[in-house]
């Protein structure tokens, strides 16, 4: 069993030290990293890695190094905020630039990568960055070996150790071995695992005394004890320290060694090993360290530990990039209780979906929202006034004013808003602190299911903001013809799937009772059709329902077979405020509404007058205003709360 470090007056459980990068991943595979034509970018470097996988895995985790003063290095505090990291000891170097790493997956298991870490940030960190007081806040510290290698990085660390010591917490270290960042390679081989150095042993052997927990790989067990095999390497390390020693094997798992090393090499702790398609090795040992840290600081065995630790490492190796890769808790849970009749577990649909709701970049509990995407209903109204179309763009940017005027800066308010109209207003949209916006791709009116600009969504939406939430509204009954249902289930389908591939949240609205009969259980029909083809949005946007017998019955089937769903919102249709307040109050107990999405009740009469000359801007807004406040007031009266 291993000790479980007193939590109970640790703020933190773990404060990693050390590289904090921004990686850019080559999207072509199997591909040289000379061809690669697009990138996406994630948090890297191994602390932070580490930092963002113990959160996931529920440890208190804190991130100490330092970044540039610039778009990247804010990159690195915002996500690691998201992702539930502490940023306490995150410091912001005005002089050098966040390290960049470029990457690629060519072949199984071979990545070439170029590191851009001449003179950054996280190399300069120093003694004065470590506050005794912080590092005395955690149950441990996690040192790694590229932080040895130069004279500041190295005393920084060395402090950090002696404080935790001093303190009773643990000292655990990644070995961490990158030839190229020592001096040992060129800039190309930002690969290489190993080159054999005495003065990179001598460095880190002087490390290993201190140490409670040492986890590496052959090569760089090999390397931490200046030895050229790994038997002799293990000894050495346990001459030198008391230290549960670690051995990552890949593919084949890990060994751990609690106590004297024997000359049976397999002669140790083995964790659970799952068989998993390699495809990209890299950010792996960090997943590693995560699970075994998950384990380690709980007070699980060793071997839970290892077996822990072997898994996040299969989820690692299984998916293109690194932190943002790593499992949740209940992710890895859900795996280690069911498995995966997939080798490659980014081909597992069950444990894709509990990782994108378990990783969703923010909260929102509740959700009231203004819509303006709307397009023929205005086109109609500008038509009748005899406005010029193109003062739509300039209405919506008021519409924008008005929403953000009723929010205040307070959580839980949205819009939504249109391509075709709605561009100006989206860019008044960003100036505001409003949480959540989403954006219809439908073609307004078509049944069956149209797209508006192209039936090849997934090209449309790379172009989106990744906040941005797709929004689809789907004229659907269950009581359709055949093929019709069959037509339209298959455009949702696609579109579902593009939302994953792209990452965007998806917004579903099922509008069914302008095609037949509505009772308590037409919705329920529809969504429980839907699911069946492992339809899973973010989101139902759905019409009011007669009775609190039918919202149970919808609640019960998004529960049943999707419960990380974020919920339902009511639309209007342009209902009068009268019935829409009814309609919230028919809610009250059902949890899984969330909030509502409404427009034309809310905007209608500004848009007829200010359209037709007859209302100001300011009017206008106020007028909107009026009214989206006095319906988000009845939703939280509804809900048996006040606006804060």
């Amino acid at each position: 069993m291993s000790e479980a470090v007193d939590a109970k007056h640790a703020p933190l459980d773990v404060i990693t030290i050390g590289r904090a990068s921004v990686d850019l991943y080559g999207q072509q595979i199997s591909s040289r990293l000379e061809d690669i034509t697009s990138f996406a970018k994630s948090v890297g470097g191994c602390p932070a890695n580490i930092s963002v996988g113990t959160a996931r895995l529920g440890l208190r985790s804190a991130l100490l190094t330092r970044v540039g003063n610039e778009q990247m290095g804010r990159f690195i505090r915002e996500q690691l905020t998201r992702e539930g990291v502490s940023v306490a000891g995150l410091r912001t170097d005005p002089d050098r630039l966040t390290a960049l790493v470029l990457l690629s997956v060519e072949d199984e298991g071979v990545s070439p990568m170029i590191f851009y870490r001449s003179d950054c940030a996280d190399m300069a960190l120093s003694e004065d960055d470590i506050d005794e007081a912080f590092i005395a806040s955690a149950r441990a510290i996690v040192v790694t070996g590229t932080h040895f290698s130069r004279p500041n990085s190295d005393a920084a660390q060395r402090k950090a150790i002696r404080t935790i010591k001093a303190k009773g917490g643990k000292v655990v270290f990644d070995i961490d071995y990158r030839p190229n960042l020592w001096g040992l390679a060129g800039h190309a081989e930002g690969f290489e695992r190993y080159v054999k150095s005495d003065r990179v042993s001598a460095q880190l052997k002087s490390v290993l005394p201190d140490c409670d927990l040492i986890v590496g790989t052959e090569e760089e067990i090999m390397i931490a004890s200046g030895t050229d095999d790994c038997l002799s390497a293990l000894k050495t390390i346990r001459s030198l320290s008391k230290a549960t020693i670690v051995l990552k094997r890949g593919a084949m798992g890990c060994i751990v060694y609690d106590g004297p090393i024997s000359d049976d090499l397999e002669d140790g702790i083995v964790g659970k090993g799952f068989p998993i398609e390699v495809y990209n090795v890299l950010g792996a040992g960090d997943a590693f360290m995560s699970g075994f840290l998950r384990g380690w600081l709980g007070g699980e065995s060793l071997e839970t530990a290892a077996t822990w630790a072997n898994a996040c490492g299969a989820f690692a190796v299984s998916r293109l990039l690194c932190a943002p890769e790593y499992p949740t808790f209940e992710e890895l849970q859900f795996f280690l209780k069911h498995g995966s009749r997939h080798l490659a577990l980014r081909k597992d649909e069950a444990i894709n979906h509990i990782h994108w709701a378990t990783t969703r970049r923010r909260d929102i509990p509740s959700l009231m929202a203004l819509a303006c995407d709307h397009r023929i209903q205005l086109d109609d109204v500008a038509a009748k006034a005899g406005a010029d179309p193109s003062r739509i763009h300039e209405f919506k940017v008021l519409t924008v004013k008005a929403a953000a005027k009723v929010a205040a800066g307070r959580a839980g308010y949205g819009m939504l808003l249109d391509e075709k109209y709605g561009r100006e207003a989206m860019f008044e949209f960003a100036r505001h602190p409003l949480a959540w916006l989403g954006r219809p791709v439908e073609l307004p009116g078509s049944r069956p299911l149209r797209f508006e600009f192209s039936q090849d969504i997934g090209s449309q939406l790379i172009e989106w903001p990744v906040d941005h939430c797709i929004k689809c509204l789907c004229f659907y009954h269950p009581d359709d013809p055949e093929a019709l249902k069959t037509e339209q289930q298959q455009k949702l389908k696609s579109l579902f799937e593009a939302a994953r591939k792209v990452g965007r949240e998806l917004l579903v609205e099922i509008i069914a009772g302008k095609h037949g009969e509505l009772d308590d259980m037409t919705i329920p029909r529809a969504l429980e059709e839907l699911y069946a083809l492992d339809i899973k949005p973010d989101w139902w946007k759905l019409e009011p329902q007669a009775s609190a017998g039918a919202w149970a019955k919808i609640e019960a089937v998004i529960l049943k077979n999707d419960p990380w769903c974020r919920g339902v919102v009511l639309l209007g249709l342009e209902a009068p405020q009268d019935e829409l307040e009814a309609a919230f109050a028919a809610t009250a107990e059902a949890p899984i509404v969330k909030g509502f999405a409404v427009g034309r009740t809310i905007f209608i009469n500004a848009a007829e007058q200010w359209l037709a000359g007859k209302m100001s801007d300011e009017e206008a807004v106020a007028d909107m205003a009026s009214r989206f406040e006095k319906l988000t007031e009845a939703w939280l009266a509804a809900r048996g709360r006040k606006a804060a």
